[in-house]
């Protein structure tokens, strides 16, 4: 656990009921719980739990309190990364104040919808009688990873909130592609999303950082379903073939793994953002994380070494702040198999430990209303930039 201000709490047990309690008891024994009060949850579940075992949970021990959470392709807990568990962030009133809106049926989802979202929570969190500070606010989104609506919801979200500063992540489903949830309002929903607006005394940054480099070879998307994010053809040509022979290897040997180790992105201005593909079809065709539609450029990448550059933008944004008390973050699930890969996972999950790292593996990373794949996104938290309200 953490110290003041906020814990991250895991728990192992294979009930979601249970593990909920779990939570709630090791919560009890921080000794910060006898002096101030929870005032908000922030959890994310693997995908394996009986999602009415948890919902029950938090009804129990926790229907007081504004409660947020998504299922995932993977933990990151104190312990670093993990699978099959439930890592939950709890704020304390003292330094935050949590109001939490849940976002049904995404495909309408608009700018006018957005809009009114976010004036809600503006002015809630404005009349809060709890209310921390004036200025220092950030958002946290969580969305189905599912849906292919990242891109509309998050645009919408951005216009509405404007410099308020914004990260996110995407809901996972252990790997299965099948179903990703995110939870509010005491239930787990699929085709929906839930966004967090976070006022706070601590001394904060928002960040993204990937490790990526672009190389010469282009490939162009000659046909696509920008809506299923389905990529028919590169270069006039079926889209799996096309991208095999621009690795140098067979079709049938197309794999995850290549994937991660293997990305392609669309260049906007001088900025390169990643576009990975998530599986291949049976008819030849691609299907991405990310929309990709007709006439999109997409440049080869090539990974740089990973966590050396995550370590480095940490340790920076660390030596800004001031002493760090944890940093909650959606870490894309290219990266933690990019590291499984190249035989890093336990040195990944030490420096994740080093740097008091609570969140989970994505399906897609939300930064300033931008969908991204293969980015590590979050926010470093560190002690109080003011002392009175």
């Amino acid at each position: 656990m953490n110290q003041a201000h906020l814990v991250s709490v895991r728990s192992s047990k294979k009930n979601g009921y249970h593990a909920v309690q779990d939570i709630a008891e090791q919560l009890a024994l921080v000794k910060e719980y006898k002096s101030d009060s929870p005032c908000g949850v922030l959890f994310f579940c693997s995908a394996e739990y009986d999602l009415q075992q948890l919902e029950q949970g938090f009804a129990d021990y926790f229907a007081e309190l504004p409660v947020a959470g998504c299922t995932t392709a993977g933990e990151i807990t104190e312990q670093g990364y993990e699978n099959g568990t439930l890592c939950a962030v709890i704020f304390f009133q003292s330094s935050f104040q949590l109001h939490i809106e849940g976002i049904s049926h995404l495909h309408d989802f608009n700018l006018v919808r957005g809009q009114q979202l976010v004036d809600r929570l503006l002015r809630s969190s404005r009349e809060d009688p709890q209310r921390v500070s004036d200025d220092n606010v950030f958002a946290i989104t969580l969305l189905d990873g599912l849906s292919s609506q990242e891109e509309t919801v998050l645009v919408a979200l951005q216009s509405a909130l404007g410099k308020i500063p914004h990260f996110g992540g995407s809901a996972g489903d252990d790997n299965q592609l099948r179903t990703t949830h995110v939870f509010f309002n005491g239930r787990f929903h699929t085709d929906a999303a839930v966004i967090l607006f976070v006022r706070t005394q601590l001394a904060f940054e928002v960040f993204s950082t990937q490790h990526m480099s672009a190389l010469a070879e282009k490939l162009v998307v000659t046909e696509a379903d920008a809506e299923t994010r389905t990529v028919f053809e590169l270069n006039a040509e079926p889209a799996a073939r096309a991208y095999a022979k621009s690795l140098g290897v067979d079709e049938h040997e197309l794999s995850a793994e290549l994937f991660a180790l293997h990305p392609l992105a669309v260049k906007v201005g001088q900025e390169f953002y990643v576009r990975s593909i998530q599986r291949v079809n049976n008819d030849g065709s691609l299907t991405f994380y990310c929309a990709v539609g007709n006439g999109a450029v997409l440049t080869r990448m090539q990974c740089e070494p990973l966590l050396p550059l995550l370590e480095a933008k940490l340790i920076d944004i660390e030596s800004r702040l001031g002493t760090p008390l944890m940093t909650i973050a959606c870490d894309c699930v290219l990266r933690r198999l990019e590291s499984q890969v190249l035989d890093q996972l336990d040195t990944a999950s030490t420096l994740l430990q080093a740097h008091r790292v609570a969140g989970f593996t994505t399906y897609g990373e939300h930064i300033q209303g931008v969908h991204v794949n293969q980015t590590f996104t979050g926010v470093v938290l560190a002690q109080p930039a003011f002392h009175s309200r």
